[in-house]
């Protein structure tokens, strides 16, 4: 048996010496939503509908690529990587038909990550169901086998896509598919089909069986092939699972929060879909009102293919009353299922049995709808050494891609908050209750933000004209702050090797990559290709001999302060990461206890036999 390089004790994160440790990295990457072949990126048209031929290798790098990016990885202190896959990568030609060459790509790609000293975790993930969706994620058989016609899903007002709407693609809007007919029926279906869409089967079992056996055994596939790498620390469940309509009060009413351009009741997708043209009101960005109203499915395009009907008809909760009418026969029909403890549990303790049955030692991440808590997760029946990975972002500067350090809102009560110093406090109030979930939630286990980042392309990509990235770099300054001050693990979003000012991550419009090689302000040199580098590289305890008390890093001074209380039996010394982009002058080190020594880039504290606190400070020379 493959013991893991990083292993789950308690709260804490810690190596094969036992120390603590913190884990800095980065989500890789973003264009691992699409295939390479054809050409997935969320621009492009052509081949968007042959869903069977197409290939994930190369995602997110070639092989060839992979030393230079793994390489620039470990340099920035960035050692511990969100590895993107994606169940259409692996299961895109139907149920059972693995893609062998794509398993072999990924095993390759994280060994190769060894060699650098980075640790990986494996994130299946999706956004709003599948590429023809408006996301990406599981293979387009997935939603044929339900009855759905692909070419049929923007035409009906069931998703809005990139590739079908073309530029400019409005901004932020692929999150308003949650509650748009195509992603909200697959995840229905997928989580509660067995209780809400029990008529709809495929090849004779029910709907929920077949797509959940077939997502955990494709993952499984993945596990399996990677089990005996030891630094392969563990598998997140599912990348922001959705809930379709599950627990939605009232079919006839909004159904979520955020609605963008053309929206929807549920009722009114149902009906579209069938082929009824629906008026619908039409919203800007944060607006409370729709501003116009719109036909949604003019032409009255049919969704269903020949021998298929929409699964809520059939279930029975509306139904036609002629040409000119419909009527909601249940509208509660989704009202009080408690998603989380009905459906996500459930579903996470099999996906947990299941990886584990072929890596024994997997640590298993768990997080819960975007922008929520996790799911409660500490019974005799949940699985032990699990992560609490939810994710975090300034919803503000991310839907306006614009960055004003004092003007936030609170990503779960959503209110307004204004003034400089009371936004630090309440990022780091929200951090601080991600620490407080995994405590009263999941029974005190490690957290590790598993998202969270800053377009790039903040007040429309002025800094690729003026090479001045200074308020990504403020951003990012003010949200690692929060981080440190709650001693918090993370993974930036993200790295994405073939990124371009022009496309950005090549999926719908988003640009958050730390890395694009159309980035030249760093020279020829390791760092070329950084965007905000000063934001996000910078100092801090990888390893430490005790238990982290305190951690600050000025960055205006490039002072870093540390305390930590020391474990006398612990042999292997501290390890704190010291980056020569924030001291090209050099560094001086004092620390109130222990013998120090510089190793490359890094700061090795021995405290050996010694107990008690422990301070260290490094800062310019």
């Amino acid at each position: 048996m493959t013991t893991p390089n990083v292993r789950i004790v308690g709260r804490r994160f810690v190596d094969g010496h036992g120390r603590t440790l913190s884990l800095r990295g980065v989500n890789a990457g973003g264009s691992s939503k699409v295939p390479t072949r054809p050409d997935g990126r969320t621009h492009v048209t052509h081949g968007f509908y042959d869903h069977r031929d197409v290939s994930f290798v190369g995602r997110p790098f070639p092989l060839d690529e992979t030393d230079e990016h793994f390489a620039r990885l470990a340099r920035w202190g960035l050692t511990f990587v969100r590895l993107l896959t994606t169940w259409e990568a692996v299961e895109h030609d139907g149920p059972g038909h693995y893609d062998h060459d794509y398993l072999g790509y990924l095993r390759a790609v994280v060994e190769s990550a060894a060699t650098h000293g980075i640790n990986v975790f494996i994130d299946p993930h999706q956004d709003v169901w599948s590429r023809w969706t408006g996301g990406d994620g599981a293979p387009g058989w997935s939603l044929d086998a339900v009855g759905i016609d692909l070419t049929g899903l923007a035409a009906t007002g069931a998703a809005v896509s990139h590739q079908t709407t073309g530029e400019p693609f409005p901004r932020m809007i692929w999150p308003t598919n949650h509650t748009k007919l195509g992603a909200a029926t697959m995840f229905t279906l997928f989580f509660a089909g067995n209780d809400l869409l029990p008529s709809t089967t495929i090849a004779g079992d029910g709907a929920q069986d077949i797509l959940q056996e077939s997502y955990i055994a494709a993952m499984t596939e993945v596990a399996r092939t990677v089990a005996d790498l030891p630094n392969v620390v563990g598998y997140d469940t599912m990348n922001e699972p959705g809930c379709g309509w599950i627990d939605v009060e009232d079919l006839g009413e909004h159904a979520g929060r955020l609605r963008i351009g053309p929206s929807p009741t549920p009722l009114q997708s149902m009906v579209a879909a069938s082929g009824r043209p629906v008026e619908v009101g039409v919203y800007d960005l944060l607006a409370d009102q729709p501003h116009a109203t719109t036909v949604l499915n003019p032409d009255g395009v049919r969704l269903w293919r020949e021998g298929f009907q929409c699964p809520w008809l059939a279930e029975g909760v509306w139904e036609e009353e002629g040409p000119d009418g419909v009527r909601l026969l249940r509208p509660h029909h989704c009202a009080g299922r408690r998603f989380y403890d009905r459906y996500l549990v459930p579903f996470v303790r099999r996906y947990a049995e299941r990886i584990r049955s072929v890596h024994a030692e997997a640590a298993i991440f768990v997080e819960g709808v975007p922008g929520a808590a996790p799911p409660a997760l500490q019974g005799p029946a949940d699985p032990d050494r699990i992560v609490h990975a939810g994710h975090w972002y300034d919803g503000l500067t991310l839907l306006t891609k614009h960055y004003d350090p004092g003007l936030a809102v609170d990503d779960r009560t959503h209110e307004l908050v204004t003034g400089e110093d009371a936004v630090r406090r309440s990022v780091r109030a929200q951090m601080a209750r991600l620490v407080s979930e995994s405590e009263e939630l999941l029974g005190g286990v490690p957290t590790l933000v598993g998202e969270i980042g800053v377009p790039f392309d903040l007040d429309d990509g002025v800094a690729y004209q003026s090479g001045d990235f200074s308020a990504q770099t403020a951003a990012l300054r003010a949200y690692i702050d929060a981080l440190d001050a709650n001693l918090l693990s993370f993974t930036l979003w993200n790295y994405t090797a073939d990124n371009t000012n022009e496309h950005g991550d090549g999926w719908n419009g988003e640009d958050l990559s730390i890395f694009s090689r159309d980035q030249g302000w760093f020279g020829e040199g390791p760092d070329s290709g950084a965007r905000a580098l000063l934001g996000f590289c910078r100092p801090y305890p990888l390893a430490t001999a005790g238990t982290p008390l305190a951690l600050e890093f000025d960055a205006e001074a490039r002072v870093l302060r540390y305390l930590f209380t020391a474990a006398a039996d612990v042999a292997a010394p501290t390890e704190i990461y010291v980056p020569a982009v924030q001291y090209p002058d050099g560094f001086d080190v004092a620390t109130s206890a222990g013998t120090w020594r510089v190793a490359g880039a890094r700061v090795l504290l021995d405290t050996t036999g010694r107990s008690g606190e422990v301070t260290v400070t490094v800062k310019p020379r």
